[in-house]
Parts: C-alpha cells; structure tokens; sequence
C-alpha cells in the first residue's frame, strides 16, 4: 500500500499523521509511507525526524489587512500556491499512492486538491470539534472524513461519508514507561516535574506570561519545569528571563527548549502538564492519564479550543484558565495549588485516562484500507 500524508504548519495538524503512519508501519511493513507539506514549517522537522520522505512546496498564509503590504502579502501567497498545485500534480504522478490522506492545515490543500483531481481515492482527518477552511471545502470532493468528535459532522454539509474514530495518537505515547528522565536532566532536585507547551510555534501573549511563571519557579523551587517556547518565541525568552533577573544556566530546576521533541517520555514523566487546547494535545494527555491546567486559544474558529477544554474540566481531568485572565502568577498558583494536593492530582490523572480512545489509530487504519480498496 502506498500511502502520500499531506498536512502542517502547526504540529497539531502533523503529529496525528505521525500517529496513523507509525501504525500503518506496524501492521504493514511493507507500506510505502511519504509525506507532502509546506517549505519552512514544522514538518519539515518532525516528520524526517521520524524517517519519512517529505515533499515539499512553497506555501505562504493569506492577509486579511487590505493595506499595502497585506496585498502585496496576498499577491505573494497567490504565486506559491500556483507553484504549489504544480508541484502537487508532480508528486501524485511521480509517486503515484493508492490514498492521499489529509489532516488539515492550508499545507493540505494542493496535495488533496490534486488526489481529487486524478481521481486518486482521498480521505481527510479532522481532530477538532470545528473543522479548518481546508476540511470544510474538501469535504464534499474526499471519499471519506475521519472525525474525532460528534458535533463535527453538521459543519461538513454535503460530505460523502464522515466517519467518527477518535482522534489518533502517538503509540510512542502509549508505550512510554519511565526512564529517569527528571534525575537526568534535574539532578539532585527533589519537587514535582510540571511541563508546559503553547504548541509548536507558541504563543507570543502566554509565553510573555510564562517568563513571569519560570520567574516564580526559580525563586521559590517548588517544582522543576520543562517548557518548550516554541519557535517563534525561543528566540527572546531567555534574554527576557534573564532581565528579570534569572539566569537559566544556572536554574537547577528549568529545562527551557524550543520544541519537546521526546514529548512521550516528557509526558510519561510529567506529574502536571499546563498546555492549550488543540485536539491533538488533549488526546496524547487523556492517553498518558496526566492532570492538566488548559488555557484555550482564543484565536481559533468558533471558539473550539475552550469546547475541548471544557470537556475535560467537566470531567475532572484538567483546570481551565481563560487567557484574558490570566498572569504569569495566577499559572504559578494554580499549579502551586495542585501539586499540593497528590490526591486530587492522581484523581484528575484517572479521570483524563478513562477519557482516551486508544483505538482511534485502528479505526482510522482499517477506513483508510476500505477507501483505498486494498
């Protein structure tokens, strides 16, 4: 079988590829896996990480400003993709798959435009309750859309066939046993390990707060912290920390990174996670049963990050902060607060296990044989 994924820009849109591809492996040895996505973004990294090929093509994201430079941005953005649907065409003819798959993300679009196209059988994965521009308008055109939630089929009006299997995760996350890592990179510290993530390019506006967090964690050593800043803010963080008087190289207790690219032992090891509230994040959690402190996006269609979350917090699995209110001391407390209460905290971990579906990856397995007829 010979699989094209195609998807990114954000690693919530390349991580449950990861996960289906891993277990198309698996079960089938043979398979020939690739992956299609945008020059320049996180794809590029995680998936040769993980040993696939990557095409990729020139992409560039569309300005809503109608000033100068957002037209200029737009005629810019209009050129690549042009480029971008011809060096599509190229892939599908060269490597001819029997299935492309989709998982959202504007880097999704020309490789599934041009399946649709040659009449290659399509099939799209939506993780989040509202579905991206991406997934709406291919949804009529695929054979088939894998959903992670109910309340996502009613946005895919006429769609062939929606599908709902959960959302996939990582099998790395769910084999995950602990290693040392925490004595490894925290030696001689004894307090909790919390571990903290705005997604994979990060969040300007919480990594500002999160700096006042590291602050606190520093000055009063109550717990060790891995925080990955993402890329965007990797590169101010630790001279804005430093000015606040902290200096990270001599933090015993602070693990700063870019990207946490071992985010199954990180997690495996993590006593409370504080993260946003992308699909694929919540269920890579609930699979490793960790409590969490969620602060949903607010900058995402239909306000779908704060639905994620509430879902958990209705359930007892995490705490959710709204961003508006939300300090740098108010993330500090509220974690400070948790992992004082080893209880609650193994209570939320139990309840955020009950909610995975581990056979998510399966099913979507056995629907991507059934479109691809093989």
């Amino acid at each position: 079988m010979k699989i094209l994924f195609t998807g990114g820009g954000t690693a919530g849109h390349v991580n449950p590829a990861l996960a289906v591809a891993g277990y198309i492996r698996q079960q089938d040895p043979s398979a020939d896996i690739r992956f299609a996505g945008a020059q320049g973004a996180i794809e590029e990294r995680l998936v040769k990480r993980a040993g696939y090929p990557l095409y990729t093509f020139p992409l560039a994201g569309l300005s809503r400003k109608l000033s100068p430079k957002g037209l200029k941005q737009n005629v810019e953005a209009l050129k690549k993709a042009a480029k971008a649907s011809r060096r599509a065409e190229e892939i599908l003819k060269e490597f001819a798959p029997d299935l492309v798959l989709g998982t959202g993300g504007y880097a999704s679009y020309p490789a599934v435009r041009a399946a649709v196209r040659r009449k290659v059988p399509c099939a799209m994965l939506e993780v989040n309750a509202t579905p991206g521009m991406v997934v709406k308008r291919m949804s009529r055109k695929a054979d088939c859309v894998f959903t992670s939630f109910s309340e996502t089929e009613p946005y895919l009006k006429g769609a062939k066939k929606v599908v709902l299997t959960g959302s996939p995760v990582r099998q790395e996350i769910l084999a995950a046993r602990p290693n040392g890592l925490k004595e490894r990179l925290f030696p001689g510290e004894k307090g909790p390990l919390v571990v903290s993530f705005w997604g994979s390019v990060g969040a300007y506006y919480m990594n500002q707060k999160m700096s006042r967090c590291i602050q606190l964690c520093v000055q009063e050593k109550k717990f060790c912290l891995i925080h990955g800043a993402g890329r965007n803010n990797y590169q101010w963080m630790p001279e804005t920390i430093e000015k606040m008087g902290v200096r990270l190289d001599e933090a015993k207790n602070i693990d700063l990174r870019e990207y946490i690219f071992d985010m199954d032992q990180v997690l495996c090891e993590a006593d409370l996670v504080i993260c946003r509230a992308g699909a694929s994040t919540l269920a890579e959690i609930c699979a490793a049963g960790k409590p969490s402190i969620i602060v949903p996006s607010p900058y995402v269609a239909d306000n779908h990050q704060e639905k994620n979350a509430r879902v958990l917090e209705k359930r007892g699995a995490a705490v959710v902060l709204l961003e508006q209110e939300t300090t740098g001391d108010k993330l500090y407390e509220t974690a400070c607060q948790l992992l004082s209460q080893p209880d609650k905290l193994a209570e939320m971990g139990r309840r955020a296990k009950e909610m995975a579906k581990t056979d998510a990856v399966d099913r979507i397995y056995q629907q991507i044989r059934a479109v691809a007829g093989v």
